[in-house]
């Protein structure tokens, strides 16, 4: 049992390393040939797990040649069109002003049904309400509404701009623990944190949350049992 827990946590290591090593897209929405490599590299990571008497190495080897391939290929795709089209394709228009394109989506094997599924997922119940749609690299759709279906925004209702307000609180303080990057984002350092805190009466383990907005306003949750 202990050479199989050994080996889980050996591989389980290794894959969390690719996937870091592969970029977060990873763990986002995936390209043909990064879904390949992540369906393989589970399939593959399971027979060492399994079978206790094939060698590790046999394992690690081709997971890691996987992933050194497909950085590779981000390389390449990056550089050069043609290659990016035969690995990722290339969106397909589905909708021109209004209008659908059956064909296309007869090519996509897309059904009305999907096109529907796809549109209600971002809230536009009718294809009356879209100018122009296409499917990405992914299989998701991408939705440009016409103009008087669109949300109404500042700028629609000429409305002054206010820069301090455009960007949201950044959090400070999690659970006791410092955020260094937004601290030094915010401009701030430690004395200032700790005045703020020390000013609640509280100490920095019993801060739940801290956050500080562009205007300066400082929110405050202390940890239950510490009003």
């Amino acid at each position: 049992m202990l050479i199989v827990f050994l080996r889980t946590l050996i591989l389980y290591c290794v894959i969390v390393f690719g996937v870091r090593l592969m970029g977060k897209r990873q763990l986002g929405e995936l390209q043909p040939s990064e879904l390949v490599v992540t369906i393989l590299i589970s399939n593959i990571a399971t027979l060492p797990i399994e079978e206790i008497d094939t060698p590790l190495l046999v394992g690690l080897l081709p997971i890691l040649s996987l992933v050194v391939f497909e950085v590779l290929i981000s390389v390449i795709n990056l550089h050069f069109r043609p290659v990016r089209r035969i690995f990722s394709g290339t969106p397909v228009v589905v909708i021109h002003h209004g209008v659908i394109d059956q064909q296309k989506l007869r090519q996509l094997r897309y059904s009305a049904d999907d096109l529907m599924a796809q549109l209600r997922s971002q809230n536009i119940y009718s294809v009356s309400e879209v100018d122009f749609a296409l499917v990405e690299t992914t299989g998701k759709l991408s939705v440009y509404q016409k103009y008087l279906s669109r949300p109404v925004t500042g700028e629609t209702l000429s409305l002054p701009d206010h820069p301090e307000q455009n960007s949201p609180p950044l959090v400070l303080v999690s659970d006791g623990r410092i955020n260094e990057d937004y601290l030094t984002l915010c401009r701030k350092d430690h004395r200032w944190l700790n005045q703020v805190i020390a000013s609640h009466q509280l100490s920095l383990k019993q801060v739940f949350l801290l956050t500080l907005d562009q205007k300066g306003t400082v929110e405050l949750i202390p940890k239950e049992g510490h009003p």
